[in-house]
């Protein structure tokens, strides 16, 4: 008769997790079961210390990982807040090093790829007075930062973030925040503001007007500027050994 090796369950193969780690979770459980939201104040170090019966110093190893995540913010001299990354699905590296000039290419195919369909979804959904305040916002004041988040205002990333589709919008997010140095190296290369805003506010006009089709082929439109010149322009810059 032949015998069978049953497969080792998955939950033996799993490595358990470390102090640190369960110390993390219990933290963001905090979060979860007190509805928080960015910003938010939090226990400090001591008394999440004394709430896991751990020791001070361990409680702020478990902070300083969810710091790197964006988790949580750890404000000298002032506590322990609720981080702008606490509910995201998808964190990029933001330790990378710098890419290559095809790299930020590939990064202006990748938008191309993505937002033309983001615009088309904002403009069949109902959005609110204030989430259409927040496009014109952004059409007007571009850089200028928020004050939700500290960062600079920018329509491609609110427009993601009105289409309804989180994970895509954050894809979005994540390349243009968190490989900021190559997005400014496209705005330099590109360097054309008047004509840059004037498309912003055509493709607004279409998310207001409902008409997803025009969305759609204004900001396919756009972002295939942006990339003919982005292209010309890094073809022009002489290899480097």
């Amino acid at each position: 008769m032949t015998q069978t090796t049953r497969p080792a369950d998955a939950h033996e193969r799993r490595p358990r997790p470390s102090l640190s780690d369960s110390l993390s979770s219990g933290i963001l459980q905090i979060v979860r079961e007190q509805g928080l939201t960015a910003g938010d104040p939090m226990p400090n170090a001591k008394a999440l210390a004394e709430r896991f019966d751990v020791a001070t110093p361990t409680i702020r190893e478990a902070l300083r990982k969810l710091e790197a995540t964006g988790s949580v913010e750890l404000r000298h001299g002032s506590g322990v807040y609720v981080g702008a990354n606490v509910s995201r699905i998808l964190l990029a590296n933001p330790h990378a090093s710098a890419v290559s000039a095809e790299m930020v290419k590939q990064m202006v195919e990748a938008r191309l790829m993505i937002e033309p369909s983001l615009a088309a979804m904002a403009a069949q959904r109902r959005l609110s007075a204030e989430d259409l305040d927040v496009l014109h916002h952004a059409v007007a004041e571009p850089g200028l930062a928020d004050a939700r988040t500290g960062r600079p205002v920018n329509f491609h990333r609110e427009m993601a973030n009105l289409a309804g589709n989180v994970v895509l919008a954050e894809v979005v997010d994540s390349l243009l925040s968190l490989r900021s140095w190559e997005q400014k190296q496209i705005r330099r290369l590109y360097d054309d503001r008047e004509h840059d805003l004037a498309q912003h506010r055509e493709i607004l006009h279409a998310i207001e007007s409902h008409d997803h089709e025009a969305a759609h082929e204004l900001t396919r439109s756009h972002l295939e500027d942006i990339r003919e010149v982005v292209s010309q322009r890094l073809d022009q810059v002489p290899a480097q050994d």
